[in-house]
This record gives structure tokens, C-alpha cells and sequence, in this order.
């Protein structure tokens, strides 16, 4: 719910109730009141609310829960969180709907797969991959040149 997500992000980011509610031009209390869930702010509270804490109205809105971890942050703007998969015993995993959806993935679409040791593993469409990958040869060429 709204009241979870503002008080997260709140925590999150190091705001005081007081902070968050001379950011927007209200009182503490009024804000406080948000994160217990006796009022809502209104779309334009929403609006700056979103825009505080990097992230999207929608987000704001939203509550995401995954089992044994709980309720999830909203992510950043741009950001997504798609929650869990399970790794099969075939080493298979099936990538949720909303994330094919979002990046238009088709059965039988070539992902590259990227990892940090120390932060997991990235799959990236290998069209995209290509494309950065031409863009900083091109830039590593230029440099060569003595631009």
C-alpha cells in the first residue's frame, strides 16, 4: 500500500517525516497521517512525492510483495523489479511476463548473459549488446586517432 512505500522510501533515502513534509508544503502531521493510512495525499502530493523519491506515481501506488522477502521498495524510475524466479534442475529460469513484455522478448531470442562475482547476472538482448559494443569500439577508434 501507498503508507508502506512512502515510509521504505522515506527510510530509504534518510528522510525525517518532517524533511519529506517541507520538501512537498505540508505539516508533519498531514504526513504523518500518509504513512499510517488514515489520509492519502492527492495527485499532485502523489506527483511530487515521486518525483522526491526518483520514482513514478504508478510505483508509489503499487505494492509489491515476494515471499520470504516481503514487501519490496519501489524501484527508481527506469528501474524494475520483477520479482523471483527459480533456477530448474536443468538450469533453466522462466523470465516473468511483465519483463518479456517490457522488452518485447520472443521465444527463441538470443539474450546475452553478463555477471559481476560480487552482484549477479544480467541477461541483455544480444541486438542491444551489438549495438554498445559497436558504439564503444567506435569511440575506442576515435581515440586512436587522437580526437
Amino acid at each position: 500500500m501507498l503508507k508502506d512505500n512512502l515510509m521504505m522510501l522515506r527510510n530509504i533515502h534518510g528522510y525525517s517525516q518532517e524533511a519529506i513534509a517541507e520538501k512537498i508544503g505540508i505539516s508533519r502531521q498531514a504526513y504523518a497521517k500518509w504513512e499510517s493510512g488514515a489520509t492519502v495525499p492527492d495527485v499532485v502530493k502523489c506527483s511530487a512525492l515521486a518525483q522526491i523519491y526518483g520514482t513514478t506515481v504508478d510505483s508509489l501506488l503499487k505494492t509489491v510483495s515476494e515471499d520470504r522477502i516481503g514487501i519490496i521498495p519501489p524501484a527508481p524510475k527506469g528501474k524494475y523489479i520483477w520479482g523471483t524466479v527459480t533456477v530448474n534442475d536443468r538450469g533453466q529460469i522462466v523470465i516473468p511476463k511483465g519483463a518479456r513484455d517490457q522488452f518485447g522478448l520472443t521465444a527463441g531470442q538470443r539474450l546475452i548473459v553478463l555477471s559481476d562475482e560480487h552482484e549477479g547476472i544480467a541477461l541483455i538482448p544480444d541486438k542491444k549488446f551489438e549495438e554498445g559494443l559497436k558504439r564503444a569500439m567506435e569511440l575506442m577508434s576515435r581515440s586512436d586517432d587522437g580526437f
